[in-house]
């Protein structure tokens, strides 16, 4: 099982993976495309990803523009679980 990470930690894998920003026990990423199409395309990739490593994103999609948030549920806050899957994520693009 994930243990929590400690704040350094945190901040120094905040600075292994552009784009995300932290926000209280989560990290989020805003990913904008032309259209509703590519953003579901998108989406349908980040679902696979996210079945394979067993590690699932919150997802809000509003039209051409998706917001994926992390948070490793089960223990309350940010493990190491979610930086992979935000590097993961990431390589998506």
């Amino acid at each position: 099982m994930e243990d929590l990470l400690s704040e350094p930690q945190i901040g120094d894998y905040l600075t292994q993976i552009s784009g995300w920003v932290r926000l209280g026990s989560e990290i989020r990423r805003e990913f904008k495309f032309k259209n509703f199409l590519q953003a579901m395309n998108f989406v349908n990739a980040v679902a696979e990803a996210a079945e394979k490593s067993n590690h699932h994103p919150d997802i809000d999609i509003r039209w051409n523009t998706v917001v994926l948030r992390l948070s490793t549920h089960s223990k309350g806050g940010l493990t190491e679980l979610d930086f992979k899957m935000a590097g993961t994520i990431n390589g998506l693009i």
